[in-house]
């Protein structure tokens, strides 16, 4: 590259950037004066009623904003099934990379004995993490399917909630398409040739769209609903057509075109013909393709509104009839991950016998959540019920079993001197164990006789 050129590209990479500031900026001020989310309604409602100074209210509210603080890194396509407790509130949150020009869907359902709402959230995270999240979606209608299409690529944060004193259990499936259909029938991405931005004419021009290399006479499809606002003819892209994109305020333009098959103003539909593959226009000299284009305050660069993600969905092994329940770790060493696989986060590492409350289960993975509170996820394989003792103990005088592993713990039980309990795991210098009562709970270790 030439000096010169160097001097371009960094003159575009700052304007790029302080357009992108900018951006930031505006969305800020426009998030000050917006409607209230449903819900940001709702909590609102929770606060008139006076359910927010409950202890569920807080509870409610905290589940929901430690879901959005913590959230799972996950790679789409994914799935998940589990459980929320109505008399525990919780939430899930997950953090997922939409590329621009991928929709992103959303399919949630519940098992639940009541009519229940579902909040669903999508927050979008700023290029500076110190700024909040942005609202880009939100939704408190029954489990369903709801369709997002981000016009800015980047990371984002999708948050599910039931309303309070709701509960039961869910499926989750995430997954990213392309916004745009493809325009030529029969052919793929393997037909694009020419991509976006490659100089043209000498480099008094660049590309501004791609090219889509087909036999002469290929019907060419609406790759987006909308209506078309110009058939015409020029000397560049010979035979064209436009089409007005509404729903992502875009105009898409089709050129080069042996003929059309639609008139100003007809409406059409995905997948309609608009015309047939040629080499008009100044394409004579080439083989026969489609010119495709995208115009958004400008040309934008469609490649990615077309190209299907990659990317299959894990089978799912993990044993779901453990949902609510207790097991524990067959070894020691075992890591405690943000996500599901082996690419996740290690929040920790947990010993053996460590006992874990099954919240879901996504592919070979079970979400869990640790003695103390922690929630993430392990491999299945790795854990085993807590039905049978690893082996019993007698309690000294004045034991107690405590409601969680904690000196400060509310008692459950309190245990006569010589009473023999057994074992079902261990954490943190505490023992999981069960009571002649039935009830389980946590024994300090030191209380071993």
């Amino acid at each position: 590259m030439t000096g010169g050129g160097k001097r371009r590209g960094c003159a575009t990479a700052v304007l790029a950037l302080a357009a992108l500031t900018a951006c930031e900026q505006v969305e800020q001020v426009q998030d000050r004066f917006r409607d209230m989310t449903p819900y940001e309604v709702y909590q609102a409602s929770l606060a008139d009623a006076g359910l927010i100074e409950t202890a569920l209210g807080r509870d409610w509210i905290m589940a929901g904003r430690a879901a959005v603080a913590s959230p799972a890194p996950v790679s789409l396509p994914f799935h998940e099934e589990g459980f929320i407790s109505a008399e525990d509130p919780g939430a899930m949150a997950y953090r997922i990379t939409i590329g621009r020009g991928q929709r992103l869907t959303v399919q949630v359902a519940l098992n639940s004995s009541e009519e229940t709402r579902v909040f669903v959230d999508l927050f979008r995270v700023p290029d500076n993490e110190d700024d909040p999240l942005r609202p880009e979606f939100s939704s408190d209608s029954l489990p369903g399917e709801f369709v997002v299409e981000p016009w800015r690529g980047g990371d984002y944060v999708l948050r599910l909630q039931p309303e309070l004193l709701r509960g039961g259990t869910y499926a989750v499936t995430l997954k990213l398409e392309a916004q745009l259909a493809f325009p030529v029938e029969g052919y793929g991405m393997r037909g694009v040739q020419s991509i976006f931005g490659v100089e043209r004419d000498g480099g008094r021009r660049s590309h501004a769209g791609v090219d889509i290399f087909a036999r002469r006479g290929t019907p060419v499809l609406a790759a987006s609903a909308g209506r078309v606002n110009r058939v015409g003819l020029t000397n560049l892209g010979g035979k064209i057509v436009w089409v007005r994109d509404p729903v992502r305020g875009a105009n898409v333009y089709y050129a080069h075109l042996d003929s059309q098959y639609v008139r100003d103003g007809d409406q059409v539909q995905v997948g309609d013909t608009l015309g047939f593959v040629g080499n008009t226009g100044n394409a004579r000299t080439t083989p026969p393709h489609l010119h495709f284009g995208v115009y958004r305050r400008g040309a934008v660069d469609p490649y990615p509104f077309l190209d299907p993600p990659r990317g299959t969905l894990a089978e799912r092994t993990a044993d779901l009839e453990q949902l609510g329940q207790w097991v524990r770790l067959i070894n020691d060493g075992i890591r405690l991950r943000a996500a599901p696989g082996r690419r996740g986060e290690v929040i920790r590492e947990l010993g053996q016998y460590t006992p874990l409350r099954v919240l879901g289960g996504s592919g070979e993975y079970f979400r869990v959540r640790s003695p103390d509170g922690v929630d993430g996820y392990v491999a299945a394989r790795l854990t085993e019920p807590v039905d049978s003792p690893i082996r019993s103990q007698v309690a000294t005088a004045g034991g107690t079993v405590l409601l969680e592993p904690n000196d400060n713990a509310l008692v459950i039980v309190r245990l006569d001197a010589g009473q023999e309990v057994p074992v079902l795991g261990r954490y943190e210098g505490f023992l999981y164990v069960r009571a002649p009562s039935g009830q389980r709970g946590w024994m300090d270790a030191d209380q071993e006789q």
